[in-house]
């Protein structure tokens, strides 16, 4: 298992432990594997060359999550050269069923059910308490040459990330 990262972010002002790395600007972006609402893979390769947005978050069913992705949704209209990748632990029949009663058609959601990888390669798993298994809330910017320009581990999994500084990194 890889190292855990005590209190790393909070949940509602309790400490959450997460499994992984903190991951740097100008780190290389880890490889990941998650499957997407047809239930193929989609892995970072995938949309090689070009710039991508990966938002990690708990689940689409809750409140700040769904805030997050509608937004970003939006923002997509304004950026033709990025991909937005909403992942999180939900079932990829889920994913779909939200999106299409949401009206969310531009990101494209991804599910880490399969395997905790992902979560843990970019530092996101949480480790134990009630939300054990799913993703934190986190912002990465990738780049089209694969490395990290922009990292936000939210402090508290309950807030909305700093969307500006996340569109910013894209420019």
């Amino acid at each position: 298992m890889s190292e855990v990262r005590k209190g790393s972010v909070k949940f509602k002002g309790e400490p959450v432990d997460l499994v992984g790395p903190e991951l740097k600007v100008g780190d290389a972006a880890p490889e990941f594997e998650l499957q997407r609402q047809d239930l193929s893979t989609e892995t970072l390769a995938t949309s090689a060359g070009k710039t991508r947005i990966v938002l990690t978050m708990p689940s689409l069913d809750t409140g700040v999550c769904a805030i997050e992705t509608k937004r970003f949704n939006e923002e997509v209209a304004n950026l033709p050269q990025v991909e937005i990748l909403a992942v999180s632990m939900d079932l990829p029949f889920a994913q779909k069923r939200w999106c299409g009663a949401e009206g969310v058609t531009a990101v494209r959601t991804l599910s880490a059910h399969r395997s905790e990888q992902m979560g843990q390669a970019y530092g996101v798993a949480i480790a134990d308490g009630p939300l054990q298994r799913l993703l934190a809330r986190a912002i990465f910017v990738i780049g089209p040459d694969d490395t990290l320009k922009h990292i936000e581990y939210v402090d508290d999994i309950s807030h909305e990330p700093n969307y500006e500084a996340a569109l910013a990194a894209t420019r």
